[in-house]
C-alpha cells in the first residue's frame, strides 16, 4: 500500500468528499477507499504482515500485526462511514468474528460487582457469555426485547445490551427510549445491529454508545467470511475495546478483511433486493393456514412494525414462522430446492433452518428462521409455497 493510501485521514477519504446526504448506494461503493494514486488499484490488496519496518522509536500507525494492519484500516473506515456517517467522534474496530466483537464490549466495560442487562431472547451464544460474566462476578439480568421489557431490570446496571430486531424472534425495542433511560442513570448502551445492518438502522444516531455486529451475515453477504466489528464513540470506552482486542488477539485475517471490504460495495444492492423479497414472501405466507407466529417487521400488522418504522430505514431479510410440528418443519426444509438448510443468515443464497435443533432458543419445535437471498422473488416464493404443499403429505 502506498504512503498516501496508508496515511489518508478518517472521513470519506476516497478521492474526494462525498456529497452531503449521499445515498446508501453511493456511500457503500465508495466507503473506505484511499485517495487515488496513479497506477495503484482503487482498493489495495490485502497486506499480509506480522511486523513492519520500524527503525528508531515505535511511532506511526503500523508496528506489529496484532495491533494494526492497513487492510483493517480501510475496512474500519468503510464500516464507520456506513454506521456513523459524518460523526467525527466515532471509530470502528474489526474483529475475527461477531462473538469476538460482542465479547470485546462486554468484557472490556464490565468489572466484578457490575450489573449488565441482556436480552432473554437474543442470539443463542449469549448464554455462554452470561456464564462467563457470572464466573467473573458480574451480575446478569435478562428480559425480553419486545415491549421494552429490559427497562424493568435496568436499575443500577453498568451496561444495557440491546438486540433489535432480535434473533430469531424478530421483536423490536425502542432504542431511543432505552438509551434515554440507561444514560439517565449512567449506564452504557450497546446495540447488536447484525440483523438490521447499518443500512437498516444506525444505533449511534439513535443515541447508543456502541453498535456491534457480526459482519459474517448480511454486511459481507456471501457466506465465506467470519468477521465482527464495533463502532463506538471515541474515548475511554472504545480505548478499552481496542485494548481488549490487543490482549486476546481477536483479530481478522487480512484476506477476510479485504473480502469484507470488497463485499460492502454491493451491500445496498443486496439489502434492497433481499429485504423487498423478504416482505413479499412474508405476505405470501400470511395466506397459509398451517403457518402461525409469522414475523417480519415490515408487515404492517406485525407487533414490531410501529416501532421499527420509527427507527429503521429497512426491515431486514429474515422471516420467521412456525409450522405445526417438528416433523412437518423438517419435511418442509427437505422439500425446498432454492433454499439451503443451513444456519446463519443474510447471504445471497437463501437459507432456512429449524432453530429448535440447536437447543439454545426458546422457540417451538416447528419454528423456522428463513433468510431471504438474492434469488428472483417469484422463484423463491414459488419454491417455498411448493415445499409447504409437499410437506403436508
Amino acid at each position: 500500500m502506498s504512503d498516501s493510501a496508508a496515511d489518508s485521514t478518517n472521513g470519506t477519504g476516497q478521492g474526494g468528499e462525498l456529497p452531503v446526504g449521499a445515498g446508501d448506494g453511493t456511500r457503500a461503493v465508495r466507503a473506505g477507499l484511499p485517495e487515488p494514486v496513479k497506477h495503484e488499484p482503487t482498493l489495495p490488496g490485502p497486506v499480509f504482515a506480522a511486523h513492519f519496518h520500524l527503525p528508531g522509536d515505535p511511532t506511526g500507525p503500523y508496528t506489529y500485526g496484532r495491533d494494526e494492519n492497513p487492510t483493517w484500516t480501510l475496512l474500519e473506515r468503510a464500516i464507520g462511514e456506513l454506521e456513523a456517517p459524518g460523526q467525527d467522534g466515532a471509530e470502528t474496530l474489526v474483529f475475527a468474528s461477531g462473538m469476538a466483537a460482542i465479547s470485546s464490549v462486554l468484557f472490556s466495560q464490565l468489572r466484578a460487582g457490575d450489573a449488565v442487562v441482556l436480552p432473554s431472547d437474543g442470539y443463542q451464544a449469549l448464554p455462554l457469555a452470561r456464564a462467563q460474566l457470572e464466573a467473573y462476578g458480574i451480575k446478569v439480568r435478562t428480559a425480553p426485547t419486545g415491549g421494552d421489557a429490559q427497562l424493568g431490570v435496568l436499575d443500577g446496571a453498568r451496561l444495557l445490551w440491546i438486540e433489535t430486531p432480535s434473533n430469531p424472534g424478530l421483536d423490536v425495542c425502542d432504542i431511543r427510549r432505552l438509551v434515554r433511560a440507561a444514560h439517565a442513570q449512567g449506564a452504557l448502551v450497546a446495540v447488536d445491529n447484525t440483523l438490521a445492518t447499518p443500512l437498516g438502522q444506525r444505533p449511534l444516531e439513535l443515541g447508543a454508545d456502541f453498535s456491534v455486529a457480526s459482519g459474517t451475515k448480511q454486511l459481507t453477504g456471501h457466506g465465506d467470511v467470519l468477521l465482527g466489528y464495533v463502532t463506538g464513540r471515541s474515548g475511554e470506552a472504545m480505548a478499552a475495546v481496542r485494548r481488549w482486542r490487543k490482549i486476546v488477539g481477536a483479530i481478522p485475517g487480512p484476506m477476510e478483511a479485504w473480502l469484507a471490504h470488497r463485499s460492502i460495495a454491493t451491500l445496498q444492492l443486496r439489502v434492497d433486493r433481499q429485504n423487498a423479497t423478504a416482505l413479499t414472501l412474508a405476505e405470501a405466507l400470511r395466506e397459509r393456514p398451517e403457518v402461525t407466529g409469522l414475523r417480519h417487521p415490515g408487515l404492517t400488522d406485525d407487533p414490531s412494525h410501529e416501532i421499527a418504522s420509527q427507527q429503521m430505514r429497512r426491515y431486514g431479510c429474515v422471516v420467521s414462522f412456525t409450522l405445526p410440528t417438528r416433523v412437518r418443519a423438517e419435511r418442509f426444509l427437505d422439500a425446498l430446492r432454492l433454499v439451503d438448510d443451513a444456519t446463519s443468515f443474510g447471504g445471497v443464497r437463501s437459507t432456512a433452518e429449524r432453530r429448535g435443533r440447536w437447543g439454545g432458543d426458546a422457540v417451538p419445535e416447528g419454528f423456522i428462521r428463513l433468510s431471504v437471498g438474492a434469488e428472483d422473488p417469484a422463484d423463491l416464493v414459488a419454491d417455498v409455497l411448493r415445499a409447504l404443499d409437499e410437506s403436508a403429505d
